[in-house]
């Protein structure tokens, strides 16, 4: 019996001071400037071809039946995009074949130019 006890009433003795190690220290981080915000990552531009379906000029979104994009691996879709630059609306009609490049704005996909 005592030789079972053992192990046990080691591990409980051992516990407080795990968890005491396992505990960040606050010291180590006095020296950083929390009121900062992090760096801007650089937005990745993607590139594809697609139809446009339907121009909203007053919303400034666009929406486009577009062939698959590889570099999100996403297969052929139709779906809206905002568009940054108002000047690109009259690049864009109904009907319309276009090569056009995007970014992704937060939850947004903003197109920000057109050939």
């Amino acid at each position: 019996m005592k030789k079972a006890a053992l192990p046990s009433l080691v591990l409980a003795l051992l516990a407080p001071a795990m968890a005491a190690m396992a505990q960040p220290k606050m010291d180590d981080m006095k020296s950083m400037d929390m009121t900062k915000k992090p760096a801007a990552t650089a937005s990745v531009v993607h590139k594809a071809m697609g139809t446009v379906k339907k121009v909203d000029a007053k919303g400034g979104v666009v929406t486009l039946a577009h062939e698959p994009i590889k570099s999100l691996n996403w297969p052929a879709m139709t779906m809206g995009f905002k568009v940054k630059d108002k000047m690109l609306m009259d690049k864009l009609t109904d009907g319309k074949k276009v090569e056009f490049e995007f970014t992704q704005d937060d939850k947004d996909y903003v197109v920000t130019g057109v050939k």
